[in-house]
């Protein structure tokens, strides 16, 4: 399948319509809208440093496929970790009921039931074709899709192996999801028969030593580190950890958090040490991508896309 000029120029127009910054040009023909803005392809590698943004920073905002690659174009960004819904909703997955808080009537669990075998089904059927396209698109506009996100531990066989074709189709480097004891157990044999990295993503109920034996099982499983969730759980820098297992992370995911179990906070006012990892990964030019993970409050008047360029800029100015 082959990304039309059109489809481009739909999806750009889109995306600055919704974010309010919609001029004349936006509806000019795709090479004049390049010509007229010089228009150049993102390029988010500052002095060897790969930064990008999980989509789930986006979750505020319109989160279809092509919606997330306008965010990531417009904000500069040439590297993602894609959540794996909007992969799929792309690919045609039958849409489920929407999540709701708090306790689930009998009819609403039987919902959920029917469309997890609905969706199981078409998992284990559907081809690779619209796959190759959402790589293809992502790519076309020079975003690279170095992680996607699937919640593995919930799937059965089939639906794993499945994640990982897919991983492999739209070019990424690695899956992540969260980190517990069962996952690792219940993954690692996957992970080495399909010889694709897992990211085990921590929460604040993680210690210096939670991916050890992760990482003893196979030479595929790696940590998808969040530093923010670290500092608040561990009251600890994550430089050292990092430095232990530097050839073992898949990515990190980069979040200003206060000790103790504190608040999300704009960047520079928590305690997370965002500046020293940013220069540690310059200093030793670490080839895995500092992940912008949105979290604190969106201020009034703001939203998601400006928040996260507030973040890039911080990177920016840590990196030198």
């Amino acid at each position: 399948m082959t990304t039309t000029n059109s489809t481009l120029l739909g999806d750009r127009r889109r995306f600055l319509i919704q974010s309010g910054i919609a001029t004349g040009s936006a509806f000019l023909p795709i090479h004049l809208l390049e010509a007229s803005q010089g228009f150049q392809k993102p390029n988010s590698v500052f002095k060897g440093v790969k930064i990008g943004a999980i989509t789930y920073s986006f979750r505020s905002m319109p989160d279809e496929a092509e919606d997330l690659l306008g965010y990531l174009v417009d904000l500069g960004l040439s590297n993602t970790e894609l959540m794996g819904d909007p992969v799929e909703r792309f690919a045609g997955a039958p849409v489920g009921p929407p999540r709701k808080r708090g306790e689930l009537s009998f009819e609403e669990k039987a919902e959920r039931e029917q469309h997890k075998m609905a969706l199981k089904k078409w998992r284990t059927t559907v081809g690779m074709d619209k796959f190759k396209a959402l790589g293809k698109k992502f790519n076309g506009e020079g975003v690279n899709i170095d992680v996607v996100k699937f919640n593995l531990a919930a799937m059965s066989p089939e639906e794993i192996d499945y994640c990982f074709k897919v991983a492999k189709t739209i070019g990424a480097r690695g899956i992540t999801l969260e980190r517990s004891d069962e996952s690792i157990n219940k993954l690692s044999s996957y992970a080495d028969q399909n010889k694709t990295m897992i990211g085990y993503h921590n929460h604040t109920k993680v210690n210096f030593n939670s991916w050890d034996k992760a990482v003893s099982l196979s030479k595929f499983n790696a940590l998808n580190l969040d530093i923010g969730h670290y500092v608040a759980g561990t009251n600890q820098s994550p430089v050292p950890l990092i430095k232990k297992y530097s050839d073992r992370i898949l990515n990190l995911h980069m979040k200003d958090r206060k000790k103790d179990e504190g608040d999300n906070m704009p960047w520079g006012q928590g305690d997370t040490p965002l500046k020293e990892v940013l220069q540690l990964m310059r200093d030793e030019q670490y080839k895995f991508m500092a992940t912008i993970e949105l979290e604190y409050p969106i201020p009034e008047g703001s939203n998601a896309v400006k928040e996260v360029r507030k973040c890039i800029e911080f990177c920016k100015n840590a990196i030198g």
